[in-house]
């Protein structure tokens, strides 16, 4: 038989509840039982993870402290990865024995927060253990609440040994409803992604690959919005202001869109097109947003060059004409 104890206080010396499981730990190792103790504190940043160290047990204890308001993050998170990761059927086979103790309000609010997670996960939750400790020390000298400790780690033993039979709930029915909208994943594919979740480093990557994923289809999405190419040529032909006497060839490249717009102006005459021509007296360079900006009269060329926002080579004279031979 193995008993995994999850606990999920902060770990402080006189917490009742350390003292409470020392002594379960105790009764269920002279029963000959595998225990194994699991301190949510130290494995922070593991927690996703720790779904997987349900496979071999047989049951669960659920260990935790109230010092202000409920059940405390560490075991909360740890609810959340065996809800998103956890083997459902695995779970579905597993008793789970809850020990809340207090030093404030709550004790028997947070064991029902624990009965009732467990229920929703499909697991089989049984009565719990819990107390309001004023102070540690008498209550750990005390031998009636010993005794109450050490018949709960018993109990532990014979509902375990016996596959006592519990009673169906709601919260099953309820899981059903709950679980319709989840992604359905083998017990080897959520152990997988378990161990990804754990990985802050994999998870950093994965959260700037989706950002950058997503900019470029908002941005694709925008472009197609304004007409794709069209956008640029017209932007151009509809806002340009004949010059007389000045002819002169230009070369803007949309970087973040690898766009290349060439147009040619000739006094009344314009011709643009999206031909990538180095053979031009101006190449400059800019992004969409900046390119955006000027066409709705927010940015000038030059303005975007002083800037930097914009880079350019060529006749800066042909530059500064930019400004004068379009009205945006």
């Amino acid at each position: 038989m193995k008993v995994n104890i999850y606990y999920g206080g902060r770990g402080l010396i006189d917490d009742p509840t350390i003292f409470a499981i020392n002594k379960v730990q105790e009764v269920l190792k002279e029963l000959r039982v595998d225990v194994t103790c699991y301190n949510l504190y130290e494995l922070k940043n593991n927690i996703w993870s720790l779904p997987n160290t349900l496979k071999e047990a047989d049951g669960v204890v659920l260990a935790t402290t109230v010092e202000w308001f409920s059940i405390g993050g560490y075991m909360q998170q740890f609810l959340d990865a065996c809800w998103l990761y956890g083997d459902k059927e695995k779970i579905a086979s597993l008793y789970m024995f809850p020990i809340v103790m207090s030093k404030a309000y709550g004790e028997r609010e947070s064991k029902n927060t624990l009965i009732s997670a467990w229920e929703l996960l499909g697991g089989k939750p049984v009565e719990g253990l819990c107390a309001y400790v004023d102070e540690s020390v008498d209550f750990e000298l005390n031998k009636d609440y010993i005794n109450i400790i050490e018949n709960y780690a018993e109990n532990i033993y014979r509902t375990i040994s016996k596959k006592v039979v519990i009673l169906p709930a709601s919260n099953t029915a309820i899981k059903k409803n709950v679980m319709k909208d989840t992604i359905n994943l083998t017990p080897q594919e959520s152990e997988q992604l378990s161990k990804y979740v754990s990985d802050d480093t994999y998870v950093q990557t994965q959260k700037k690959d989706i950002e950058e994923l997503s900019s470029m289809f908002k941005s694709m999405l925008s472009e197609s919005e304004l007409g794709g190419d069209d956008y640029y040529i017209k932007s151009f032909k509809d806002n340009y202001l004949p010059s007389e006497d000045f002819a002169a060839s230009y070369q803007i490249i949309i970087s973040d869109k690898d766009k290349y717009i060439y147009m040619n102006v000739d006094g009344s005459n314009i011709e643009c097109s999206m031909d990538k021509n180095d053979d031009v007296d101006v190449i400059a360079k800019l992004t969409f947003a900046t390119f955006d900006s000027i066409v709705h009269n927010r940015m000038t060329f030059q303005r975007a060059f002083m800037s930097g926002e914009m880079t350019a080579k060529g006749n800066f004279r042909y530059l500064k004409m930019l400004d004068q031979i379009f009205n945006f």
